[in-house]
Order: C-alpha cells, then sequence, then structure tokens
C-alpha cells in the first residue's frame, strides 16, 4: 500500500512537472506573438523606405534574440546586394571591415534559392566562402527572403543567436511571419516614395516650363533641366544631347566631368542611344563606360550604370537626356524609368513651345522691320533724292565757285545718306533670315563685336551681290581682314568714327576709313603683315594712305572669280 502511494505521487509531480512546462511554454509563445504583433505594428508605423528598413532590422534581432541582423536589398550588378541596412556592429568594427558584404557565399545561396535558411554554423556550409579580413566571428545563421508581391526584394540575415547554439525551429517560424509583414510595409513605404518623387517630378517640369515661357534662352533652360534631373535621380553626372546634323552631340552637362564633354559628338548609331532615338524608350544601361568607351575614349571610363531617355517632341525625337551614376554605384531603379520619361517629354515639349514662341516673336519684329524698311525707302529716301535733284538743279543758277562747292557737297553727302539708309533697309529685311554663314551677315557680326567695347558705332555700307559672288575661302580671308582692320582703327588711332565700305563687283574691295590720329610708325611697319599675306593669297593687293583731312584709309582689293 506505501508502495502504491508513493509510486503515484511520483507520477502526479511528473505530471504537475509536465502541465508547468506547458503552462511556461504557452506563456512564453503568448509573450512572442505579443512581441511578433509589436514588431509588425512597429516596422509599419513609418513611410520613410530608408528608416522603415532600419525597423524591420531590428525587430527581427530583438525577435530571435540575435546579435547581428542585416537586410540586404537586391539590384545591384549581377544580381548581387545594391545595400545592406545592418544592426550589432559598431561604426568602429564597420570602418575596419572595408567593403560591405555584396551577396556571395551562403548569402548569395539565398539570393539564388529563395527560402529560408537556418543553419547552426556558417563556416560548415558548403556554399561558405569565409569571412573578409577584419570580419566579427559569427557561428549560427538564419536567412529569410522578403517578397514584395512576387518580388524578392532582398533578404534578412541574422546570426549569434544569444543564449543557444543554433536558432530554433520557432524562430525560423517568426522570421518568416516577420518578412512577410516587412514586405508590406516596404511595398507601402515604396509606394509612398513614389508619389513623392512624381510630386517632385511634377514640380520640376513646371519649374523648366514656366522657365521657357518666361522667355530664358534654351542653353538656361537645359542647365536647368541637368541640374533638377541629378537631384531627383541622385545621378553623378547629367548629360543632355540634341540633335547637330548627322551627330549628336553633347549641348550641356552637370559637373565637372559634364562640362568637359560639352560638345563632344557621338554618332547616333551608337548601340545605347540608336534603340533610344528609334524606339522612342528609354534604356537602362548597366555599364555606360563599356557603351561609349569606343566613343568618347578616357571621358567615359568613370561612368557605370545609367538611364538614357528620349526628349521628344510633338513629331520626332530630337535628342536624349543621359543620367549616369559612378563605376561601382548602384544601379538605377526602374521605377524611375517612367518618371524621368515623362519628365524629359514635358521637357521636349517646353523647349519646342518655348522655340516656337520665339519663331512668333521674331515672325513680329521682322513684320515690323518691313514696315519700317518700305517707311524707309518709300518717304525718307524718296525726299533726300528729290531734295538732292532741287539742290543740283539751282547749280545753273549759282555764279560764285564758293557757293557752288558748297551745294555739291551737300548732294555728296545726301548721296552718302541714301547709301547709308539703304544699306541699313537691307540688314532690316535681312536680319534674322540670313544664314550664320552667309557673307554679309559675317561682316556685320564681324564690325559690331570688334567695335563693342570701344564706345564707336563703325557706319557700314554695303553694294553689290556680297553673297552671291564672294566665295567661301575669300570670305573667311574678308572677314578676318574686317576684323582687324577695325580694331586696328578704334584700338590705336584714337577716331571718333570709323567707316567700312565692301563693294562686290569685278574685285571685292573693303575700305576702312578713320578720323584718328593715325596709326603708330611700328605698328605701319609690322603690324600689317597679316593683312597683306591675306591679299597675297587672295592675290590681290594692301594700301595704308593718310584719309582726309585727318587719320587713316586702309583699303583691301581682290579678284572675283
Amino acid at each position: 500500500m506505501g508502495e502504491t502511494t508513493g509510486l503515484g505521487g511520483l507520477r502526479l509531480d511528473e505530471l504537475l512537472a509536465e502541465v508547468q512546462e506547458r503552462l511556461s511554454e504557452i506563456g512564453r509563445t503568448r509573450d512572442r506573438m505579443h512581441g511578433l504583433l509589436e514588431a509588425v505594428m512597429a516596422v509599419g508605423a513609418g513611410l520613410e523606405l530608408d528608416s522603415t528598413l532600419q525597423r524591420i532590422v531590428q525587430a527581427a534581432v530583438d525577435l530571435v534574440d540575435a546579435r547581428y541582423g542585416a537586410l540586404g536589398v537586391l539590384g545591384g550588378r549581377e544580381g548581387l546586394l545594391q545595400e545592406f541596412v545592418y544592426v550589432g556592429i559598431s561604426p568602429e568594427e564597420r570602418a575596419r571591415m572595408g567593403h560591405l558584404p555584396e551577396g556571395r557565399g551562403l548569402l548569395g545561396l539565398l539570393i539564388t534559392h529563395p527560402k529560408v535558411i537556418r543553419v547552426p554554423e556558417l563556416g560548415a556550409h558548403p556554399a561558405s566562402v569565409g569571412f573578409p579580413p577584419n570580419h566579427p566571428p559569427m557561428s549560427s545563421f538564419l536567412g529569410a527572403p522578403v517578397r514584395v508581391r512576387e518580388e524578392i526584394f532582398g533578404n534578412l540575415y541574422l546570426t549569434e543567436k544569444r543564449g543557444a547554439r543554433e536558432f530554433s525551429a520557432e524562430d525560423e517560424v517568426v522570421l518568416r511571419a516577420l518578412a512577410a509583414a516587412a514586405g508590406v510595409a516596404i511595398e507601402n513605404a515604396r509606394l509612398f516614395e513614389q508619389g513623392r518623387r512624381r510630386q517632385r517630378w511634377l514640380e520640376a517640369s513646371s519649374e523648366v516650363r514656366a522657365e521657357l515661357l518666361a522667355g530664358a534662352s534654351t542653353d538656361d533652360a537645359l542647365e536647368l533641366v541637368v541640374r533638377r534631373a541629378l537631384e531627383l535621380t541622385e545621378a553623378d553626372c547629367v548629360l543632355v544631347l540634341l540633335a547637330d546634323e548627322e551627330v549628336l552631340r553633347v549641348r550641356t552637362g552637370t559637373g565637372e566631368r559634364g562640362r568637359a564633354l560639352v560638345g563632344a559628338p557621338i554618332p547616333p548609331e551608337t548601340p545605347v542611344l540608336e534603340g533610344v532615338l528609334e524606339a522612342g524608350a528609354a534604356d537602362l544601361v548597366a555599364d555606360l563606360a563599356a557603351a561609349l568607351g569606343d566613343v568618347l575614349g578616357a571621358d567615359a571610363l568613370g561612368f557605370g550604370p545609367a538611364l538614357v531617355v528620349p526628349l521628344r517632341t510633338t513629331d520626332r525625337v530630337s535628342g536624349v537626356l543621359l543620367a549616369a551614376r559612378d563605376k561601382g554605384a548602384a544601379l538605377f531603379d526602374p521605377d524611375l524609368v517612367p518618371v524621368l520619361d515623362s519628365f524629359a517629354d514635358q521637357a521636349g515639349l517646353a523647349l519646342q513651345a518655348a522655340q516656337a514662341q520665339r519663331d512668333r516673336r521674331l515672325l513680329d519684329v521682322l513684320a515690323d522691320r518691313d514696315r519700317i524698311a518700305h517707311d524707309l525707302h518709300d518717304h525718307v529716301i524718296q525726299r533726300l533724292y528729290a531734295s538732292g535733284m532741287t539742290l543740283q538743279g539751282t547749280l545753273h543758277r549759282v555764279s560764285g565757285p564758293e557757293v557752288r562747292a558748297r551745294i555739291m557737297r551737300v548732294v555728296e553727302q545726301l548721296d552718302e545718306t541714301v547709301r547709308e539708309i539703304r544699306t541699313s533697309i537691307f540688314d532690316l529685311h535681312t536680319a534674322g533670315q540670313e544664314s550664320p554663314g552667309s557673307a554679309r551677315r559675317r561682316f556685320m557680326d564681324a564690325i559690331t563685336q570688334t567695335a563693342a567695347d570701344s564706345g564707336i558705332t563703325p557706319t557700314v555700307r554695303m553694294s553689290g551681290p556680297v553673297d552671291t559672288l564672294v566665295p567661301p575661302t575669300v570670305a573667311e580671308h574678308a572677314e578676318a581682314v574686317v576684323r582687324e582692320a577695325v580694331s586696328n582703327a578704334v584700338r590705336h588711332a584714337a577716331p571718333t568714327s570709323v567707316t567700312v565700305t565692301i563693294e562686290a563687283g569685278d574685285d571685292l574691295v573693303i575700305d576702312v576709313v578713320d578720323d584718328g590720329t593715325g596709326l603708330p610708325e611700328h605698328f605701319a611697319r609690322s603690324g600689317l603683315a597679316n593683312l597683306q599675306h591675306r591679299a597675297a593669297t587672295c592675290e590681290g593687293t594692301l594700301t595704308l594712305t593718310p584719309a582726309t583731312p585727318h587719320g587713316t584709309r586702309l583699303t583691301w582689293r581682290v579678284p572675283l572669280p
């Protein structure tokens, strides 16, 4: 009887101990579930992506009682990690480690086979590749993929289970649940970030459009485009390439490297650009240096990932907007493609609208110039001509030689004034219509630019079909002669007036007359060598004579074919 009682008491003690253990497990499970719920709430508490990622890692470390934790974000080159958010490593340890893990070894196994991995000893796993120098020692490991919808966003990595040799199956279940909640939180943060980014792009587009329509030059507007694109894409360099005859030419760029490339020609058949130009669709480029190395040479060496989008107008693709990061940097987020594409479209249309606005203004100016030219021709010249004829008609009635001479001088001055007005009328008719290569326009520009800072406005007279008769080679020499002759007059002769006469007939004659003190003696001997050489090259002559009553007359004469 005593034995039975003792045996029953023993069994009762065992049963009570088992019940107590189960109750403890239920309590621990309840505490863990409560901790998991708190972690889920904490993870989803904010909408900033960077802080959300940091909260996810911290929650994972706390839930499974790990010493170290990290979240590796996919998207780097060759499918590796582009970002590594960590907990447990001190700033000093981080500095000693050098570069952070990229996703090789066991971390890479989780990338290629996205499912939960739990191992007691990292170094013993077949996929392990060891640790880089100065890396903290780690043994137990637990990893789980983080999915955003059907996409693998990244992986959670936990090491060094506190108080145990390895992570438990329960830790695995908890981490799996946290990873699912993390995916939802990341998606919400990304949607928020996309919305905010889209708002910034819309503001940038409005700024560019307002700048252009307010009358800003194309170059100023393009500068604004590349600055805003640089900020919003987090690129290291942004370029705008515009069509220029048979090539694309870098029109503007950001930073020292971008400015160094301004003016560089790039053939449109370059593969990285050809597809964008022909299809009118954006393209993500993994290595821009490799794509443009043959074209830009050493200037392209520092470029890595790039995003290339077309600059479209209503009827064509006029160029490309190219955002590039340095070699080794993270690839551009595919979510950037539609917003940068839309920004480029808005910029292209704004450029087109601004050009149309400038064209309308130019037409208004030209119409006004035509009206002025007609008024000058129909009224002013006719009156001057009539006045000259009247004076000439009175000569036979005048007997005094001095009076006759004075009347003739007035008639000559009227004729000279008529010629000057006719030159002005021609300029009014042709300004804005001539090509930049027009000989007449080049001569006018050369005279205006050379005398710009002298305080003197030269009188210019042109006669004959200058644009038709003067061949390009002669026009090039003539332009240089005009520049140098006017420069010599305003810089060395201290004149109050300079008159430039250009006539095209059998010869091209350039006559530059000033009323100054004359050229210095040393200049007359040495400073005209270039003008004489140009005259000899064109089988012509150069003469330098005193002007009446004072000053200098320079005459450059060459035969025309």
